[in-house]
């Protein structure tokens, strides 16, 4: 018995110690991870722009449906309002008069990739792949250069952004997240983002969102009241002479 009692102590330290050693290898991990992020190894995308102007931009990820785009087109139509708009591949193909809709309307169009996959998850010919189709298919549309791109989901890695900067195209995230895709109510929307919203922020929101455009303009009149200016992302960010804070917030060269 005490042989028994004794081997499984044995056992069960051996099992405390074998988690703790695999706890400190997660926790090394996420350490590792955290301190190349915040030391600015890693390859970023421009999540805001640092500016002084109330410049800000508003922009709608397109992948499934046009339900509310024209309400959408109205608005910032009538408001005189210019946005980009972030579209799949497969979206471009299946509304291409949208497409030639928004472009003609003086929106930019940037894309969101062919197929709308998790991008960190592809080898770099799959990435150009992605990039190259899906930005060919807004241009024979539109007769204008795509120059802006937003991965699906968020989700990059430091081969997604290199390939994407050495293709000349600008990796964009956000700032400002709208949640809009949750169904939030267009009041819920308009707190987030009027909450969170300041001088040089990309701001989220998708065109088929369920109350987006019935919040969009509540959201412009907000802004507008706060004093921000509204102009596309391809206005907003820098093009050259800048460098990306750890937050990946685009700072011009020489600012304080």
């Amino acid at each position: 018995m005490r042989f028994i009692t004794v081997r499984l102590k044995s056992v069960a330290l051996c099992a405390a110690l074998a988690a703790m050693l695999g706890l400190s290898a997660v926790t090394a991990g996420a350490a590792g991870a955290e301190e190349v992020y915040w030391s600015g190894k890693r390859s970023l995308p421009i999540y805001s722009v640092e500016r002084s102007d109330n410049k800000v931009a508003l922009s709608f990820d397109c992948a499934w449906g046009v339900d509310y785009t024209d309400s959408l087109l109205e608005t910032l139509s009538s408001e005189k309002v210019p946005v980009t708009f972030f579209t799949v591949q497969f979206w471009t193909e299946k509304y291409p008069e949208y497409v030639k809709k928004i472009s003609d309307a003086g929106h930019e169009i940037g894309t969101h990739s062919a197929t709308h996959p998790y991008m960190s998850r592809l080898s770099e010919t799959e990435i150009k792949k992605e990039l190259e189709t899906s930005s060919q298919a807004i241009t024979k549309i539109t007769g204008k250069p795509v120059e802006v791109f937003r991965p699906p989901y968020g989700d990059y890695d430091d081969l997604l952004i290199d390939t994407a900067n050495a293709m000349g195209l600008y990796p964009i995230q956000w700032d400002v997240d709208s949640l809009d895709w949750k169904n939030l109510s267009a009041s819920d929307i308009l707190e987030r983002i009027a909450s969170k919203t300041k001088s040089g922020s990309i701001i989220l929101m998708h065109n088929n969102g369920l109350h987006t455009a019935e919040a969009l303009p509540l959201v412009i009149d907000t802004l507008r009241g706060k004093g921000f200016e509204f102009v596309t992302v391809g206005e907003l960010i820098y093009r050259e002479n800048y460098t990306l804070d750890a937050a990946g917030r685009q700072i011009p060269n020489g600012a304080a």
